[in-house]
């Protein structure tokens, strides 16, 4: 269904940071795809990415061009799951007070449709 997203690119969308580290993404008509991109670590979902996920889904929310948006894998998974090596030596009580997870929760307030195109290990 969406391989022809993964066709040649109609055109790119540049978000605002120059780099992005841990994501590709790229526009087909209407239709952003935010591409997880980690894949030594199987596109664990790290800090880095949630901020770098957070920042291009909300340009995207906001762009009049954009009807809705599809996340997937790159490679040989979509997402292993938590980053769990960046909490690892983290005690409860810094998760917490630091709000180690909030990060997840601002995907919650994106109004356009978001779709998961799950590949590989999910």
């Amino acid at each position: 269904m969406f391989a022809a997203l993964r066709q040649p690119l109609a055109h790119a969308v540049a978000p605002a940071s120059p780099k992005l580290e841990y994501l590709l993404t790229e526009t087909r008509g209407r239709v952003a795809l935010v591409t997880l991109h980690r894949p030594k670590a199987l596109n664990a979902l790290c800090n880095g990415l949630f901020v770098e996920l957070n920042q291009v889904l909300k340009e995207f929310d906001n762009n009049k061009d954009i009807g809705s948006i599809v996340i997937t894998g790159s490679e040989r998974a979509f997402a292993a799951g938590a980053d769990i090596k960046e909490m690892k030596d983290r005690q409860f009580i810094e998760n917490y007070v630091e709000d180690f997870l909030g990060h997840w929760t601002q995907i919650t307030k994106i109004r356009k449709p978001i779709i998961a195109a799950v590949n590989g290990f999910a």
